[in-house]
């Protein structure tokens, strides 16, 4: 049992409701550190490489003889210690980032996010979020009557683009459906707007023993 914040777009009411929904008894702190830290490491681009000797353009040919110049000895022009030349131990992008935890641990992150943006007072269920039409001042609206003005997330039941193009311009406003939601996407924003049914869709893809 738990309870979530209310609007309702017709009326511009506000108020709780008590949903009768399994998240557990605690908010499991480490599992979600290692399960943000997963998905941040998975969309890390590793595009970041330097050029060694071998790589570097230009030519081998030795800039002056080795003796009797009273200048250093230099083998080519490609030599670490010459500006343009070729980086040392520097980062090269054959690194895999990526990794992944099961399935089940995924879930349970995500359920232990639910719970935490519950029990914080950061979730709130929106009545009759439609919109026949792409529209930014009812969308400001919505914002405005819930007072949110840090980052807020739009959870939808399924691909809507008259509320995707309504919010998508207002700034640290994402926009995902109930089957892209993870543990990551609720944790980066402060508060969470969600269309009626879309907690119970999301806690029915991850409840336990879920294996899709």
């Amino acid at each position: 049992m738990g309870t979530v914040l209310t609007y309702d777009m017709s009326s511009a009411k506000t108020g709780e409701q008590e949903v009768n929904v399994d998240l557990g008894d605690k908010v499991l702190y480490k599992t979600l550190k290692d399960t943000v830290v997963m998905y941040q490491s998975n969309s890390r681009q590793g595009d970041a490489h330097t050029k060694n000797r071998s790589e570097l353009a230009g030519h081998a040919k030795k800039p002056w003889k080795q003796k009797k110049t009273g200048r250093a000895r230099a083998g080519d022009r490609r030599s670490p210690l010459w500006v343009g030349g070729a980086t040392t131990f520097g980062p090269r992008n054959k690194r895999n980032w990526y990794y992944n935890f099961p399935r089940q641990m995924r879930h349970v992150a995500t359920r232990s996010a639910l719970l935490g943006k519950m029990m914080d007072k950061e979730l709130i269920q929106v009545s009759g979020l439609k919109f026949d039409a792409p529209s930014s001042s009812t969308a400001r609206k919505v914002l405005a009557d819930n007072n949110l003005t840090g980052s807020v997330l739009v959870i939808t039941a399924e691909r809507d683009s008259n509320i995707w193009k309504s919010f998508r311009n207002f700034p640290k406003v994402s926009i995902r459906t109930a089957d892209e939601i993870n543990a990551h996407d609720l944790l980066a924003h402060k508060m969470v707007l969600m269309q009626e049914g879309v907690l119970e869709s999301i806690i029915s893809r991850v409840k336990p023993g879920k294996e899709s």
